[in-house]
């Protein structure tokens, strides 16, 4: 006899899961990654997020991960008066937590438009889960105060040369990636994306939202714009 299939789950999910802290590895002073167990019926789309739930407690935080992982990869920003970061940073490696999810619908739509990723700070994890995830024929900007902060250069260069850092103060010469540009996101937009119609997937703060939309309107009629804010 055949056995039943359990039925996709919907996106927004709302029972609660457990997950096993496996690893955490700091990326800078102020942003770390972690690992946690995959829970064998968990199922989501690059670029969704869950949602921790931890005594009164509620964060959400884009998966980093992608939808082929056995894990369940995050990137957090480490706020030391922060009511749950702190808990994330200090936790015992094997320590449970409770999430639910997937949530979201900031996934990649494909369509006859290029597509411009645009990430500042954390806000990169969604679109590492879309690149490793096999996305293709995007331009990546990943807007940073320092090359320090440019979490995942390394790795998205080894995968896509169409991945601008976009930074605050000027680098050293020698720690200065390819094509690194001095300026926001939206400054660089501004000067060297050709005229036309895009998809932009806009992950981060919200100045950083704010201010590409606003060029969007005002330089690129008829494009898309999907954005996630993050706090």
């Amino acid at each position: 006899m055949g056995k039943e299939l359990e039925p996709p789950r919907p996106k927004n999910a709302t029972a609660a899961e457990t997950a096993e802290l496996l690893k955490r590895q700091w990326l800078s002073k102020n942003v770390f990654e972690i690992k946690l167990s995959r829970p064998a019926s968990f199922e989501f789309e690059a670029g969704q997020t869950i949602r921790f739930i931890h005594q009164s407690i509620e964060r959400y935080y884009s998966l980093l991960s992608t939808p082929d992982d056995p894990f369940l990869a995050l990137c957090v920003y480490y706020v030391p008066k922060g009511q749950f970061s702190p808990v994330l940073a200090d936790a015992e490696i094997g320590a449970r937590f409770k999430f639910t999810g997937p949530h979201g619908y900031f996934t990649f739509k494909p369509s006859s438009r290029p597509a411009v990723f645009v990430a500042s700070g954390t806000g990169i994890a969604p679109f590492v889960s879309m690149v490793r995830s096999g996305v293709t024929d995007f331009i990546l900007l990943h807007e940073a105060a320092r090359v320090e902060d440019l979490y995942y250069q390394n790795r998205l260069l080894k995968i896509t040369s169409k991945y601008i850092a976009c930074l605050a103060a000027a680098p050293p010469p020698d720690l200065s990636p390819p094509g690194a540009f001095l300026g926001d996101a939206a400054s660089y937009l501004s000067k060297n994306l050709p005229p036309g119609s895009y998809d932009f997937y806009l992950c981060g703060e919200r100045e950083m939202i704010r201010g590409v939309t606003l060029l969007v309107d005002e330089c690129f009629p008829g494009s898309y714009v999907y954005t996630e804010v993050f706090f």
